[in-house]
């Protein structure tokens, strides 16, 4: 996301400690059915942005504003170091093609690499502020929201890395942020400026509908649960909005943290991880029904995250910030501090 990389976080020394009291209150042990259990120290100088997890949950890919890291889940070491890049965002892996893909946002590019040796295949121009990035396996395409150029753009994963080009930008109208992926033809784009939820049709690269986030404003974390039909939209108001895929109607608004930019799903549970060290649990206890049944403490400024989908077990980059008189002004991380905040589901609550 654009406002993603460092320096990127709004006045979260402020905001940490308040975002949990305010949501969180005091929690009760017996209801932590998420729970910090370790750090890994990572280490470097710079920002960050999405966090993205290979299928097999062991290697976590984080772009680190110029260049792109590869970390391993168990040890925290880095195993790969790769590519030069202008502000990148986002990772998109496709294994059957054997490559993964970087959005680059100040190149307004996409950068193509080799997922067994790191080797940077080469560059495909996307559009300006090229930003979340997914694979569509339903019209094979890796989709790529370019936010300044209001457009999202489809890449074959087989394109020529040297001399090959996207497809045909297709038209948003609004800025795009993330997006997420039905498996059949359908993809859902945030448009944060307009506060709404673009239906696009990835068979035909057209726009079917658009449908407002009201009462909730500013979406940026995308996620669905596709079997039930529900988008997990969350907005930068501070809520956490429910969407039916069928006709974009509103189930639910829902309290969440301030600075939110990624949301997950997984087994009947999404998560909002929010920028002010807050991470909301939320589900459908009832037939249409949805509470947030945890606020999780992680820490701030961890406001992006992947999921293993096999255990369950999140993982939220952040860093230790410089602090500042400036109330207005964005902290600045602190170099040697990077790290990932490792929360696992607790078995039997």
């Amino acid at each position: 996301m654009k406002r993603t990389t460092a320096p990127m976080f709004p006045v979260l020394a402020a905001l940490g400690l308040l975002g949990v009291c305010s949501i969180a209150g005091a929690q009760d042990a017996k209801t932590e059915m998420y729970k910090v259990t370790r750090t890994l120290k990572v280490g470097g100088a710079g920002g960050w942005d999405y966090a993205t997890l290979d299928d097999a949950g062991k290697l976590l890919y984080l772009t680190r504003t110029t260049h792109t890291i590869v970390v391993d889940t168990a040890s925290g070491k880095i195993v790969a170091d790769f590519g030069k890049t202008k502000r990148s965002h986002g990772v998109a892996l496709v294994p059957d093609a054997g490559r993964g893909f970087v959005s680059d946002g100040g190149a307004g590019a996409v950068v193509i690499f080799d997922l067994k040796t790191y080797d940077v295949l080469g560059t495909v121009a996307a559009a300006d502020d090229a930003d979340g990035i997914i694979y569509d396996p339903a019209s094979r395409r890796v989709l790529v929201a370019c936010g300044d150029a209001g457009v999202l753009v489809p890449i074959a994963p087989d394109v020529d890395p040297k001399s090959g080009k996207a497809d045909q930008p297709i038209e948003l109208g609004g800025k795009p942020e993330f997006l997420a992926a039905d498996g059949n033809g359908k993809v859902y784009v945030n448009l944060a400026d307009k506060n709404l939820v673009a239906v696009v049709d990835t068979r035909s690269m057209k726009v079917l509908n658009k449908w407002p986030t009201a009462p909730g404003t500013a979406p940026t974390g995308m996620s669905m649960d596709a079997k039930g039909g529900r988008l997990y939209v969350g907005c930068r108001s501070q809520k956490m909005i429910v969407m039916n895929t069928q006709d974009g109607s509103i189930l639910a608004d829902l309290p969440i943290g301030r600075v939110v930019d990624a949301t997950v799903f997984r087994d009947g549970t999404a998560l909002a991880s929010c920028g002010d060290g807050t991470l909301s649990v939320i589900r459908e206890t009832s037939p249409s029904r949805f509470e947030v049944v945890q606020t999780a403490h992680t820490a701030p400024g961890a406001k992006t995250m992947a999921i293993n989908r096999h255990t369950g077990t999140v993982y939220l980059p952040t860093a230790d910030m410089e602090p500042s008189d400036n109330p207005s002004a964005r902290p600045r991380p602190l170099s040697g501090t990077f790290k990932v905040i490792v929360v696992e589901e607790q078995k039997g609550r």
